[in-house]
């Protein structure tokens, strides 16, 4: 999962609700000072959430873009119920049809273009989105940008983490699978770079607030997950819709090289942010917001 460094807003930024014809869904809103150069729409991963991007809200924002993060269905804040069906990765991509519909339609004049990023499985969920929109008429987005994520499946490593997870969500709670992770987390990795106590405390709140449903369907998407790359391409080639990769230099999900092929594969704009892992929009905000706004422009 990505961790936020910091909880705290921005000044540009507050917390909202997002009405859309397929429901509610929670969000962080930043706002420009000045003129607005365009929109963003930033779509979390796996076990993910609006804050993941919170690190991103004040340069995005400070470059002229209103900038919505928001929690998929199921996630956080958002909720959902059990049904599996709302959890599937088209009525997900749906969802961000919808959300993009109502940013595009909100009241207060003209935010400019509407460029749509997806972080890791969002990644997968956007591009749904695209491929659905993109067999009934125009695109309603100015770009595509899918980061630290791949064309299929996730690596081998991490799916066989991904199906112990599922194998146990039939039978513990969500509450006592994060006490297991606890204890696993106690005995490896640097305790100088854990979390500081109120970010593990957002970490926890964030994960039991997860509805179980969405975390067993989405988690059996990514472990079988099709390869839709070329489907996209010619979409994106049809639309003239601008793409690019973003991802660090390291990822435990989808290997890095993969990652390249599958931007050469969509002769989309390649870049690879230093010193980051799975997270560049936590882990190297700065250089993530230049490269971002740099294509958006």
């Amino acid at each position: 999962m990505s961790t936020p460094p910091f909880l705290t807003l921005p000044h540009c930024a507050r917390p909202l609700r997002l009405a859309t014809a397929r429901g509610e869904f929670a969000a962080l809103r930043a706002e420009p000072a000045g003129a607005v150069r365009g929109s963003a729409l930033l779509v979390p991963g796996f076990t993910g959430s609006k804050e993941d991007f919170i690190a991103l809200l004040e340069p995005l924002a400070a470059a002229g873009y209103r900038v919505t993060a928001i929690d998929q269905r199921g996630q956080y804040e958002t909720g959902g119920s059990d049904d599996p069906a709302e959890y599937a990765v088209d009525a997900l991509g749906a969802d961000v049809r919808a959300l993009s519909a109502a940013l595009l339609t909100e009241p207060g004049g003209d935010a400019g273009p509407l460029h749509l990023l997806g972080h890791s499985f969002g990644g997968q969920v956007v591009r749904e989105a695209v491929l659905a929109a993109a067999a009934e008429g125009p695109l309603p987005w100015r770009s595509l940008t899918l980061m630290s994520t791949g064309p299929g499946a996730i690596d081998p490593a991490e799916a066989e983490r991904t199906k112990l997870l599922l194998s146990v969500l039939p039978t513990m709670s969500l509450e006592e699978i994060w006490q297991v992770l606890q204890q696993m987390e106690e005995g490896s990795g640097d305790p100088a770079r854990r979390p500081a106590p109120e970010v593990t405390d957002f970490l926890h709140r964030r994960w039991v607030a997860n509805v179980p449903q969405a975390l067993a369907t989405t988690g059996g998407h990514l472990v079988a997950a099709p390869d839709r790359v070329d489907g996209l391409a010619a979409a994106a080639t049809a639309a003239g819709l601008p793409l690019l990769v973003l991802s660090g230099v390291r990822d435990y999900a989808w290997p890095v090289p993969e990652q390249t092929a599958m931007a050469e594969r969509l002769g989309a704009r390649r870049v690879v942010v230093e010193d980051a892992g799975h997270s560049p929009n936590a882990e190297q905000p700065a250089a993530t917001a230049e490269a971002l706004t740099g294509f958006w422009a």
